[in-house]
């Protein structure tokens, strides 16, 4: 899906943390999962836990998230050149990986802005932070093992962009630039059931495929696919190709987690799920790119 060349980028909306120190945080992970590592609503330390003992991530991200007391991470050094200050226009954006994620983020949040309006309401924006390995933030210390997060506590959303050759390597994804706006827009997605108060439900931390945490997880999935449908009305971006749409498919359904389980360890235990079958992830993203409205992604209606 490429973006208007003459497209203006605003990279204020992205940290770049890849070169600098991780900064201070509360400690304990309490971020919304991304699409893969961890739970939504404050969950996700319960939800390593599983995947520590489904095989899914290793025991050392375990103990790095839950320790209270890290010290600042080094990043490793970028030149001045490789940050996303230099992001300028949708030019940037269809040559360099970090330039894109900015655009992504500029026509999701810009999406959800004239959303927000639409219905009365005020969309407060969230920024994105890119990091390198591991970051202190506002909802613990985190590594690139997790997966992309929304974290609640400071409001921003973690991305180290190796996952996304973890998308393709590891879980089998087709890959594709969209794809990689559908791992933002599900962020955001949190983000925005943040912002309307639907984190913080407790029942948001219950596991299996009818728990809160599938509910809340699918939910992100359509509220993806409702900014997709939108995209090219934001003006960054070009309407998305048929094989691009299958491309965002693709990558919602290599991360299932029936999908997880069978490769990592040889069955399918469903309750232990936090984030739905692949079918389900499919489901809903169609859902909420067919529809194009946020309305249509009432996962808590008990029509999982």
């Amino acid at each position: 899906m490429p973006f208007e060349e003459n497209a203006r980028l605003d990279p204020s909306q992205v940290e770049d943390m890849r070169g600098q120190s991780g900064g201070g945080g509360l400690g304990g992970l309490g971020g919304s999962g991304g699409p893969m590592l961890a739970g939504g609503g404050g969950i996700g330390l319960v939800i390593l836990v599983v995947l520590v003992l489904l095989g899914v991530v290793s025991p050392s991200a375990l103990l790095s998230s839950t320790s209270y007391d890290q010290p600042a991470v080094q990043q490793p050094a970028g030149s001045a050149d490789q940050t996303v200050q230099q992001c300028q226009t949708g030019a940037d954006a269809n040559t360099r990986e970090d330039c894109r994620i900015v655009g992504y983020v500029n026509s999701i949040q810009d999406y959800w802005t004239q959303d927000f309006a639409h219905h009365g309401q005020q969309y407060v924006p969230a920024k994105l932070v890119l990091f390198s390995g591991a970051i202190q933030g506002g909802c613990g210390y985190a590594s690139e093992a997790q997966g992309p997060f929304y974290c609640p506590v400071d409001k921003k959303v973690y991305l180290d962009l190796t996952f996304f050759q973890d998308l393709q390597q590891r879980f089998g994804a087709q890959g594709g630039s969209f794809a990689q706006g559908y791992v933002v827009a599900h962020e955001y997605g949190h983000h925005v059931q943040d912002l309307l108060g639907a984190l913080s439900s407790n029942r948001s931390n219950s596991l299996g495929p009818q728990g809160g945490s599938v509910e809340t997880e699918l939910q992100a999935d359509c509220l993806a696919g409702v900014w997709a449908r939108h995209a090219a009305d934001t003006g960054f971006l070009t309407p998305p190709s048929n094989a691009e749409i299958a491309d965002a498919l693709n990558a919602a359904a290599a991360v299932g987690d029936d999908r997880i389980q069978r490769q990592t360890s040889g069955q399918v235990t469903p309750e232990t799920w936090t984030h739905g079958s692949s079918q389900q992830r499919d489901q809903w993203l169609q859902t909420g790119y067919q529809s194009g409205d946020r309305s249509n992604c009432n996962t808590g209606a008990g029509a999982l």
